[in-house]
């Protein structure tokens, strides 16, 4: 294992980057040890106040210094981000748990969403002419406007990337952030806003701020231009709920129930080596993770075979280094649910394929990946989000079977198809109710294309982060329109009547010729 490149004179010195009046703090573990990794301030919600009001300030000198500029500042925080990459990579593994390959997913994704934000912003964001509804009687322009402040709620699970993916977008649009980290993913959101200042983001223009949901998470909701969540199905309800009383928009990333459909035409070597990492990469603690495989019954068999041989193999572990395949869970509270999932769904029938033990001579919190069979809807492990550890496994017959369970449910976030057939697997994937469709692949395709929008459907939340769609969530389109003076608009009934019908032989002639 290598030495860390971390130190606890650097965890002091990113804890004192929280906007915190008070010296209230609270012990933060790793899941390695389950010992104190930091202690991490507390934030009020006068804080959260105060940080918005330093914010709104270095906001609107930020929107004036325009694209270019911007784009300067982003580019060379990208090049920051790479040239502390071991430094990020041990802090996520320390916060989280996780693999250093899933840590370094990450990293990749933020200096992805990092690039394209900044060389993205100026060709999406533009001021642009658009035609008029009354050609060479008035010109229109729509030019788009930041729309302040917003208020960022990042989770514990992928703090770094899911933090970057709402911030970076906001910070290009000529926005500010103050952004809530959740205590478990702290260090590397503010390692990660550390390199941002250091490139030339103003340290007012992107806070960040810790503590309760109760006071922080409410104090921030309650006077942020826009809201960025990503969390439970219930608690972006009522977040979502707020930012309607309020008539400010949000984007809500919420709960999965992900489903894997293997198509009886796989390789089942490929499609269970695939199917492992799908579902419990991070150790399932992904929003857009397996949670239900669906396999064709003519390859089972040797799948499920496959599967089990795949998982008794992988190596746990969360040493910085690229040795181990799966890491732990990330909190005592995320192995109690886990735990009561299999138990539920043991003692109502269901059969443990691989795995279902605690493994606490690795670590206090590690668990091995486990797949269940067996499963019925009146198990909880069946509809309810585990987002851990735990995947099912169910036998259907044919492809329309197969996408009609996809489909069943109130979630919508992700889904994967095996296939060996590309026309197969768009028609599969066409059908499927989900915000991102994956092919021959869980996640990874999807969630590494920045310039994709990335959300999802029914239950799973609103809105898009990611592409063209997550810039323009931080803007507001203004439309300006001009008189040219070569005629004069009608005002009275009179003038009505004259002009009426060169208007109706305007709208034919727009039409004839195909104009919108």
């Amino acid at each position: 294992m290598r030495a860390q490149t971390v130190s606890p004179a650097l965890f002091a010195s990113l804890d004192d980057d929280v906007v915190a009046s008070g010296s209230e703090t609270v012990s933060v573990p790793t899941p390695s040890t389950g010992e104190t990794l930091h202690e991490l301030p507390r934030s009020s919600a006068d804080d959260v106040r105060d940080a918005f009001a330093r914010a709104r300030l270095a906001q609107l000198a930020w929107a004036r210094v325009g694209f270019a500029e911007r784009r300067r500042v982003l580019l060379r925080a990208h090049d920051l981000i790479l040239e502390r990459r071991e430094m990020l990579l041990d802090l996520i593994q320390l916060e989280s748990g996780k693999t250093r390959g899933q840590a370094f997913e990450e990293i990749f994704a933020a200096v992805s969403v990092t690039r394209y934000n900044a060389l993205a912003a100026r060709k999406v964001l533009r001021s642009r002419p658009v035609r008029s509804g009354l050609p060479t009687v008035a010109t229109s322009r729509v030019r788009y406007r930041p729309k302040g402040v917003a208020g960022v709620i990042t989770p514990w699970n992928f703090a770094l990337s899911l933090g970057a993916m709402d911030v970076i977008p906001a910070l290009a649009a000529g926005c500010g952030v103050v952004q809530k980290a959740d205590d478990q993913g702290a260090l590397s959101i503010l390692a990660l806003r550390r390199a941002f200042i250091d490139a030339g983001v103003p340290a007012a223009l992107w806070a960040v701020v810790a503590g309760p949901a109760a006071e922080v998470g409410e104090a921030l909701t309650d006077v942020a231009d826009f809201i960025c969540f990503t969390g439970s199905t219930a608690t972006g309800r009522t977040i979502g709920e707020k930012a309607g009383r309020r008539l400010v928009g949000a984007s809500l990333e919420l709960g999965g129930k992900n489903a894997l459909l293997v198509l009886d035409d796989v390789d089942p070597g490929q499609a269970a080596a695939n199917a492992a990492h799908a579902a419990f990469s991070a150790m399932g603690q992904l929003c857009v993770s397996v949670e239900r495989i669906y396999v064709q019954r003519k390859v089972a068999g040797p799948f499920q075979r496959a599967l089990i041989e795949r998982l008794r193999a992988a190596r746990l572990g969360s040493e910085l280094d690229f040795d181990a395949d799966f890491g732990s869970l990330a909190s005592a509270a995320q192995l109690a649910r886990v735990q009561a999932h299999l138990d539920d769904a043991v003692e109502k029938g269901a059969v443990v394929l691989v795995g279902g033990k605690h493994r606490p001579d690795i670590g206090p919190w590690f668990f091995e990946p486990t797949v269940l069979t067996g499963v019925t809807p009146d198990m909880l492990v069946y509809a309810e989000e585990t987002f851990g550890a735990i995947a099912s496994l169910y036998l259907v017959d044919g492809d329309d079977e197969a996408v009609l369970a996809a489909n069943a449910g109130d979630y919508g976030l992700n889904a994967a198809v095996f296939t060996r057939s590309a026309g197969r697997a768009r028609r599969v994937a066409d059908a499927i109710e989900a915000g991102s469709v994956n092919i021959n692949e869980g996640y990874r395709g999807s969630f590494a294309s920045v310039a994709a929008p990335m959300g999802g459907v029914k239950q799973s939340g609103l809105g898009r982060r990611n592409g063209e769609a997550g810039l323009l969530r931080f803007v507001e389109p203004v439309t300006i329109s001009s008189t040219t003076g070569l005629l004069q608009l009608p005002r009275t009934g009179r003038e009505y009547e004259q002009q009426a019908p060169l208007l109706m032989l305007l709208a034919q002639a727009l039409k004839a010729l195909r104009l919108r």
